[in-house]
């Protein structure tokens, strides 16, 4: 008996077959439209891109320059959002790695948040720079958005 139970994980492992076992249960709140319309998985879960920005080497730049290239960057982040393209934007508090702030986008490709990121004035003017990263993370994030519009008490 124990071999036929050996058996049947290497075969769900090796096709990737999932297994209920005793400790798994199906979740008595699932939503099935909820959770096809976010594109989660059976475990509630998708794949983002996290992009870490970071204190680049722009040069001299005067303040006012600075200024407006950082309104510039928060339009596009705003941009970005209104699309439903960026999840999560937020800086960083102080930090010896010079990292400044995260983006999480909403799509599974780097090579397509590249191009969105390349885009932001902060990098074309090389104030920041962004490394990138696969991240799996609740599809429920995404809803985010929707809340936030209700507690934002004054919008950038």
């Amino acid at each position: 008996m124990k071999r036929i139970q050996i058996l049947i994980v290497m075969i769900a492992c090796l096709t990737g077959f999932p297994i209920l076992t005793k400790a798994q249960v199906v979740n008595k709140n699932y939503d099935e439209k909820l959770a096809k319309e976010l594109k989660a998985d059976d475990y509630g879960m998708k794949k983002y891109v996290l992009v870490i920005l970071k204190t680049g080497s722009p040069g001299t730049i005067s303040k006012t320059t600075q200024d407006s290239i950082f309104k510039g960057h928060m339009d596009n982040i705003n941009k970005l959002a209104a699309e439903g393209k960026l999840i999560v934007a937020g800086p960083l508090g102080k930090n010896e790695m010079s990292y400044r702030g995260i983006f999480i986008f909403d799509l599974e490709q780097i090579e397509e948040a590249k191009k969105l990121v390349d885009t932001d004035p902060v990098i074309k003017s090389k104030m920041m720079t962004a490394e990138y990263f696969p991240w799996y993370g609740s599809a429920a994030l995404k809803e985010t958005l929707k809340i936030h519009s209700k507690i934002e008490k004054q919008s950038h």
